[in-house]
């Protein structure tokens, strides 16, 4: 059938239903164009793999967007994954989101940890329990992909202990996660490979300068209008100026063993992606401007990469084998090494201040936090021994009122018997006492006189006035001169 159609083509020429090819040509090209910039723009796919059997990674903003696609690949390749979350691990949500992702994985080794990255004192509880361990625990990765957006136009936003939401969420929480799981990191064996990887975004190019105390520590500066781009930018330059101060850090630490460390930090730009904030940070939080991004999708879809495709240069960052050797602090981008477009990335001054302005304001934010916790527990303290002191006095009058209660009940029964004669409460009559009989008692106790009988009418050999115990009255008949004997 295709050999006779194209031989009537070659002979009669196209048929009449058949579109015009200047037309045909024109569709052709354009639906190659899509095509081609689809295929450019969704970027490169991972080329590499690791067998992460038995490898524990901590991983932060796993829930969702780049972080929730790299996390389900990771635990498809039998990685022990804990997903650090702001809600706690029972949040009905979240304990269905772990169990979605072990069925889809086929792996059960998916735990979820709170940590609150917008809380200081969340981060130090969980890396605190986490390096509170002897022997030390296992640590083969830690993936920082947690952050925040605020669409444009949005106002600054401040914490519960008083920084900028975003410069707290996107760089001051990772540094202190790191700082306290530094001990952890550099205690791992010299065999065993940890990486850790910090995703960034290529705005960091159009950040300012870090310098300047509201710059370094994330407070409110007067002088300088907060933009949400702006900070989005700063605090992504922050996070990498730290990372590469913080390869440092580990390249000059010296083991017991005198071994080398063999932890190494990797940057990664995974792109645009059609995430949940870059969603938000289009439509700028609105209706309209969801409207409108529902209309104009198809061009979201073409040039902004899936969570999918963005997660892949992350997954390389974490199986490239290339990437264990080496000098670390390197950024990929496209599943390729590449440069930092910033100078200041690499300046030793910079991430000195950097450093110490961070320790400084995290020492600060926990003393102050430290004494609310303590004003508040003993506030709460008090409370509950009032409370406690409120319920023994209830305690106490609820028996004194049952006592009370018992009283007037009995004060009402008495007059009801006194009525009845002998009757009891329960209206059974009491039993009658049995008749005094004098004889029946002892005759030397009893005290009533009793007559014994006549003198004679025993002999004395059959009976004794003494051991009859009676005491001798006069008889009857008699009279004292009679000389009847008393006792």
């Amino acid at each position: 059938m295709p050999i006779q159609w194209l031989i009537s083509v070659c002979f009669d020429g196209l048929p009449s239903w058949f579109p015009d090819p200047v037309r045909l040509l024109k569709v052709t090209a354009t639906l190659t164009a899509v095509a081609l910039t689809k295929q450019y723009a969704s970027g490169r796919t991972n080329p590499s793999e690791r067998n992460m059997h038995g490898r524990v990674v901590l991983m932060t903003g796993g829930t969702s967007g780049i972080g929730a696609a790299a996390a389900l690949e990771l635990a498809r390749r039998g990685a022990q994954l804990v997903l650090l979350t702001r809600q706690p691990a029972t949040d009905p949500f979240l304990a269905e989101y772990v169990d979605d992702l072990r069925a889809r994985s086929g792996n059960r080794l998916v735990y979820a940890e709170q940590v609150d990255l917008a809380d200081l004192y969340s981060v130090r509880q969980f890396a605190t329990r986490w390096i509170d361990n002897a022997p030390p625990r296992r640590l083969d990765m830690v993936v920082l992909c947690g952050s925040t957006l605020v669409p444009p136009g949005g106002e600054r936003v401040e914490t519960a202990e008083g920084v900028e939401l975003t410069w707290m969420v996107n760089y001051l929480a990772n540094f202190h996660l790191l700082g306290i799981l530094s001990p952890a990191i550099r205690a791992q064996p010299f065999d065993r490979e940890v990486r850790i990887v910090v995703p960034t975004c290529s705005s960091y190019i159009a950040s300012p300068k870090l310098d300047g105390e509201a710059v370094v520590t994330g407070a409110r500066d007067d002088l300088e209008p907060w933009r949400p781009g702006r900070a989005y930018a700063r605090s992504k330059l922050a996070m990498m100026v730290f990372a590469r101060a913080y390869q440092k850090h580990l390249d000059t630490y010296k083991r017991p063993d005198e071994l080398p460390m063999n932890a190494r930090v990797v940057l990664v730009d995974p792109g645009l992606a059609r995430t949940v904030s870059m969603r938000r940070w289009l439509t700028r939080g609105s209706l309209v401007g969801l409207l409108l991004y529902l209309v104009f999708y198809f061009f979201a879809w073409l040039f902004l990469k899936s969570p999918h495709m963005a997660a892949q240069s992350l997954l390389y960052a974490a199986m490239d084998g290339s990437l264990g050797r080496g000098p670390g602090g390197r950024l990929i981008k496209e599943c390729i090494e590449v440069d930092c477009a910033r100078k200041d990335v690499d300046d030793e001054e910079v991430a000195k201040k950097l450093w110490e302005s961070s320790d400084k304001l995290i020492e600060r934010v926990e003393k102050e936090q430290a004494v609310k916790r303590a004003r508040a527990k003993r506030e709460q303290e008090k409370k509950e021994e009032e409370a406690k002191k409120a319920a023994q006095v209830d305690e106490i009058e609820a028996l004194v009122g049952t006592i009370k209660k018992g009283k007037a009940k009995q004060a009402k029964e008495v007059p009801k018997n006194s009525k009845k004669g002998k009757s009891t409460g329960n209206g059974a009559k009491p039993t009658q006492p049995a008749p005094f009989n004098p004889s029946q008692c002892h005759p030397v106790f009893f005290t009533a006189k009793l007559r014994r009988p006549p003198f004679n009418a025993l002999s004395g050999s059959q009976s004794s006035p003494v051991a009859h115990g009676y005491v001798y009255q006069d008889a009857p008949g008699g009279s004292k001169k009679s000389g009847v004997p008393r006792l």
